[in-house]
């Protein structure tokens, strides 16, 4: 635990920053939050209303526009709220889903000293040719492109100069922030401040080593080795370091420029369909997925493949999480309400005191609007939205783990939206999705489970028969073993019984799956 002396200069240095940040939210006409904030003295109030000023645009637009002007790390934390329309509202939610990651680009001759001092040699030995004018600037890298010494086309991503030391300073201020709401605001901690600042925190140190980012890269692009549909760049590990990434360049039409694929001779609803495909594929069939997938990320080729760039932000779900969803995401598209509401109370993610039916109603409410109706009337912002809006009522948790799989599925619908506004994208996935869960949820594959469990247990009981043995000589009559005499025991190799009894489980486990197979 700090002593109280630090405490005290960390909340003066976070105070004094605030009042920074308070002016240029002022002068943006973005505390229209300010009556909301849990806990803040009457007197606090009122010196940010003198601040007030009129400015044109919706409150989500301009919250958005300070956020942009107070930095990189301020952009990300907008990017980050859009998926918490629980916290913000769905109309500031959505108008921050729309923060573009900009900033005028660093110096050119900054980006080639990084190269040549992160890979360890002049740049002209490591590429034929080098762009001073980078492609994209972002809020934490740049990127140029590069023809390497042996021809080949590629992008190098590059990190801002001092970023690490601007996002430090920042998350420290966040996590204070969250500190303060949580325990004035004792409310608030079924949405779990501290740990979604954590989650976003965690994020942004991945992407502040692009070597972790090329690691992503490399991973997405071995899932998806035999799959002609979903291409993945190589990464260039001679040429990538921790603020280096040189990757294959990507050539091929945003997917969301709809006339330039139409005029290349691609099919929008194929496009779609690959997109469907790609989004099951990575969340269900590998738990990994692509957590920053806009527009700009995504190009499709000229043979019709769809090539991911930028790694930055990948997210992982564990399987239960991902039978979860399935069997959700399956019983909204359905119409199955009483399912829906049971997969939630089978997850923990609503007590058990908690009315089932009254649950299930409340998910009809939900998922209602949604059957039958085109994309274009469908959000899945809106349906997470009033999802969230019931969780209070039923004492739900925030799940951290599921954000960035909330902001991804966000962002998928508006490019699927902008290719084919008639088309459902999500029941586009449902046969995926019904054919994984009989995979994974089905007879066999609980039988499966069941084996491979048994199989474990089989696999330590020999240890837990010696350690039994050891037990029972030392509680016996008082017996106290030597220590080496305690290690002999545990290390010796199992006796005809111990082979005899692991053998019989194997053949009960095998007698098992066998037969509820022939059922």
């Amino acid at each position: 635990m700090a002593p109280p002396v630090f405490k005290m200069l960390r909340a003066g240095r976070h105070l004094l920053r605030l009042a920074a940040i308070a002016r240029i939210l002022a002068r943006h006409d973005a505390m229209f939050f300010a009556d909301q904030i849990p806990g803040l003295p009457a007197s606090a109030r009122m010196g940010l209303r003198l601040f007030h000023r009129q400015v044109p645009g919706r409150p989500g637009e301009r919250l958005a526009a300070a956020l942009a002007a107070l930095g990189p790390s301020f952009i990300k934390l907008g990017q980050t709220l859009a998926t918490r329309s629980d916290l913000i509202g769905e109309e500031v939610a959505d108008d921050l889903s729309q923060l573009q990651d900009r900033l005028p680009p660093f110096p050119a001759e900054i980006a080639r000293a990084t190269v040549a001092a992160e890979l360890g040699q002049p740049i002209d030995e490591l590429f034929q040719s080098f762009e001073d004018v980078p492609v994209a600037a972002a809020s934490i890298a740049q990127v140029h492109f590069a023809v390497t010494t042996d021809g080949r086309e590629v992008a190098v991503k590059i990190l801002r100069p001092g970023i690490e030391d601007a996002f430090v300073r920042d998350l420290d201020l966040f996590a204070w922030i969250a500190e303060w709401v949580a325990r004035v605001a004792p409310s608030t901690r079924r949405l779990k401040p501290i740990e979604v600042v954590a989650t976003f925190a965690e994020t942004v140190r991945m992407e502040m080593d692009l070597r972790l980012e090329g690691a992503a890269a490399a991973e997405l692009k071995e899932n998806f080795k035999d799959d002609p549909d979903f291409r993945v760049p190589a990464v260039d590990w001679m040429r990538t370091a921790r603020r280096v990434l040189t990757i294959e360049r990507v050539s091929g039409i945003r997917i969301d420029d709809v006339s330039a694929l139409v005029a290349a001779g691609h099919d929008p609803d194929v496009i779609l369909a690959k997109s469907a495909q790609a989004f099951f594929r990575q969340v269900f069939r590998d738990g990994f997925f692509h957590a920053d997938m806009h527009p700009g990320n995504m190009f499709v080729t000229a043979d019709g493949a769809l090539a991911p760039v930028d790694f930055g932000i990948m997210g992982r779900i564990d399987r239960p999480t991902r039978i979860f969803l399935a069997e959700m995401l399956r019983g909204f598209l359905t119409g199955d309400y009483r399912e829906v509401a049971m997969v939630h109370f089978r997850a923990g993610y609503v007590p058990k005191h908690k009315s089932l039916d009254a649950f299930a109603q409340a998910c009809r409410s939900i998922g209602e609007p949604l059957m039958g109706r085109p994309l274009n009337e469908i959000s899945v912002g809106r349906l997470l939205a009033q999802l969230f809006r019931v969780t209070e009522t039923f004492e739900m948790e925030t799940q951290p783990q599921l954000l960035l799989l909330q902001k991804t599925m966000v962002v998928a619908e508006g490019v699927g939206r902008r290719l084919n506004p008639s088309v459902n994208m999500w029941q586009l996935a449902e046969p995926l999705i019904a054919e994984w869960m009989r995979e994974n949820r089905g007879p066999e594959a609980r039988v499966g489970e069941l084996v491979a469990d048994l199989m474990r247990a089989a696999e330590r009981l020999p240890r837990l028969l010696a350690d039994a043995e050891v037990a029972a000589l030392t509680l016996a009559e008082g017996v106290r073993l030597h220590p080496e005499t305690v290690r002999q025991l545990q290390t010796t190799r199992p006796t005809g019984a111990h082979r005899a009894l692991w053998a019989s489980v194997v053949v009960l486990a095998l007698a098992v799956a066998a037969l509820a197979l022939t059922r």
